[in-house]
């Protein structure tokens, strides 16, 4: 299984406040942790939604807005994915994680089996095309 931890952003990463040396080093400890472990995909801290945007669909139209976007607990600051066993396993893992405070959220990835038959054996061929296409890249 795959699961998603998203970081919560907190007011400081949304102030564009960086990790000191020490927490860039005890999250680089962390990650070593997740990686020996088989679990580590990817791995990401994200800038402040400053230089970020929204797009908001309605009736088949686009509605552009530019960050930065009012703080709130839902804003994203970073995230991982994992492969796991199960999300008691991931939840193991994540109580490790070096936050002084803050919080995140764990979700588990759809794989392909999750669609059932509404996800045809065509679909399926054109998604592993794509899958391929875009890890050589």
């Amino acid at each position: 299984m795959r699961f998603m931890v998203i970081v919560k952003a907190t007011r400081d990463t949304e102030a564009g406040v960086l990790p000191t040396t020490e927490e860039f080093a005890a999250m680089g400890r962390f990650n070593e942790e997740l990686v020996k472990a088989g679990m580590m995909e990817a791995g990401e801290g994200l800038h402040p939604t400053a230089k970020g945007a929204r797009i908001a669909f309605s009736n088949g139209t686009a509605q552009v807005t530019r960050g930065p976007f009012d703080y709130t607990s839902d804003l994203t600051g970073g995230f991982w994915m994992l492969k796991a066993r199960s999300l008691d396993e991931v939840i193991d893992h994540m109580k490790r994680a070096p936050f002084p405070s803050g919080e995140i959220e764990i979700r588990q990835v759809y794989a392909d089996d999750d669609f059932g038959e509404t996800f045809t054996p065509e679909l399926r061929e054109r998604v592993e095309r794509l899958r391929a296409q875009a890890g050589k890249g």
